[in-house]
């Protein structure tokens, strides 16, 4: 394919690959950054351009939706918070709970199970800060996140209506906004350490994180 050619497959495709990302959008998570995915499905457009074949019986919009698509759902996972490291200790941990009912009788608690694996514990605090909250999901009675019984009951449910709008504000925040704020206030890590994990330059990062906590900070009031 010629310079020209291929500069005239991508005009023609780019505004299916716009439909093809809001379509993603919709379907996964509204908060999603439209701009994200056509991002990486860009890239699966121009790897699609570069390496069509038609002797394969597809036509090139087949086989650059399929790839587009494939390059936005990888995208996504790497929007996730959570690495991978921690969901598969998390996942071992559950097969290992349940190979072991068989043998005991009975399930053991998860507090049994982090007094023999220390990184257990660690692996589940860190998917709890870094997913999002849902008011449908009970909170843990280890997460700290018990009422405060020593300031005034007024300032408790001021402070407790100010957490709730917090959480709700966060909620809505795009993906990649949502990611940074929790890298950074619950996983604790620096602006060049979360660009690298999320193979963005640090004042990338840090334009991320000012647009995040400028939307909070016009949809939650100060606490007074």
């Amino acid at each position: 394919m010629s310079p020209a050619e291929r500069t005239h497959a991508v005009e023609t495709f780019f505004p299916k690959l716009r439909r093809w990302a809001g379509r993603v959008s919709r379907s996964v998570n509204a908060a999603v950054e439209v701009d994200d995915l056509i991002g990486d499905g860009s890239i699966g457009l121009l790897r699609a351009i570069d390496t069509y074949d038609p002797k394969y019986g597809t036509t090139l919009e087949q086989y650059a939706r399929r790839l587009c698509f494939g390059a936005m759902l990888n995208g996504l996972r790497r929007m996730d918070p959570v690495s991978e490291r921690v969901r598969r200790t998390l996942r071992l941990a559950d097969r290992e709970r349940f190979e072991r009912a068989q043998l005991l009788g009975r399930l053991e608690t998860m507090g049994e199970l982090e007094r023999k694996n220390p990184k257990l514990r660690r692996a589940r605090e860190m998917a709890f800060a870094l997913s999002t909250l849902s008011l449908d999901r009970s909170v843990p009675l280890d997460s700290g996140a018990l009422a405060d019984s020593t300031s005034e009951p007024a300032e408790r449910v001021v402070r407790s209506s100010v957490r709730r709008e917090l959480r709700n504000a966060i909620d809505l925040l795009p993906a990649r906004q949502r990611q940074v704020m929790a890298l950074y206030y619950y996983g604790e890590q620096s602006l060049h350490a979360i660009g690298r994990s999320m193979k963005i330059s640090a004042q990338r990062v840090s334009q991320i994180h000012a647009k995040a906590l400028g939307r909070l900070r016009r949809n939650v009031p100060p606490i007074r």
